[in-house]
């Protein structure tokens, strides 16, 4: 709703009535009204969000922490400092928040403990964590571990892994090679309205001569077999590689 009509009411009528439990004492209240006051207001409301997010973290809410971290690291309304952001991180992930989590495991320099935080917020169900992950496992030579985050987030909607999902079956990374299973990932790619794989699905399947049962059997796993027809018909030459599927 952000940017629309309705979007600008609800956030008004929102933020009143959260204000009044954020200034009878709620710390949860003050959080959310912080982030509503920073996703839906103008420029004029960043003073008040900075001081109900401030207000929140001094009282120990995870969400005013991580809200206030944000502000820290951005320089939002208050001076960068990423060191109060990192400590304020750290402890609304001891609270429970996974986005706190998310955010300090791409800002420490413990490698060990970055591994840990996104594995525990990807393992709370945080898909962009899982993705991420993946990309941390295999600097590390653990690629069994990250084609299977790869896959997890790819099963939850996220392109990039569904990517690299493909990439990693097409070569062999993590498993042994698999062009029907590669081919699956980028037409399901292709589905999520992203077809920067297609072309490495055309030239996967000429180069390893996929007969049309490989294809259509990829076109099965993906749940798209008009998918799998149109890029039978491109190897075939029936149709220009450029022209979609």
């Amino acid at each position: 709703m952000r940017g629309s009509k309705e979007g600008a009411e609800w956030a008004t009528k929102a933020a009143v009535e959260i204000r009044a439990l954020a200034d009878a004492g709620s710390a949860e209240a003050a959080a959310l009204l912080s982030g509503i006051l920073l996703d839906y207001f103008d420029e004029s409301a960043l003073p008040l969000a900075v001081t109900y997010a401030r207000v929140s973290a001094e009282s120990g809410n995870p969400a005013g922490q991580r809200t206030y971290g944000y502000m820290l690291v951005e320089g939002i309304g208050v001076e960068q400092d990423p060191v109060a952001a990192a400590e304020l991180f750290r402890a609304a992930a001891k609270g429970g928040d996974i986005y706190a989590a998310f955010n300090l495991a791409q800002k420490t320099d413990d490698a060990g403990e970055s591994l840990r935080l996104l594995e525990r917020a990807a393992g709370q169900g945080l898909v962009e964590a899982g993705a991420i992950l993946s990309d941390r496992l295999s600097t590390v030579d653990r690629d069994e571990e990250a084609l299977s985050w790869y896959l997890w987030a790819a099963e939850r909607g996220h392109t990039g892994a569904m990517y690299a999902a493909g990439c990693w079956y097409r070569d062999g990374f993590g498993t042994e090679p698999d062009p029907v299973q590669s081919v699956r990932w980028y037409f399901v790619m292709f589905d999520h309205g992203d077809g920067n794989g297609i072309h490495d699905a055309i030239q996967l399947a000429k180069a390893v001569a996929m007969t049309e049962n490989q294809i259509r059997e990829a076109g099965h796993l993906a749940g798209l077999p008009a998918a799998a027809e149109s890029l039978i018909s491109v190897v075939q030459g029936k149709r220009p590689p450029n022209s979609g599927l």
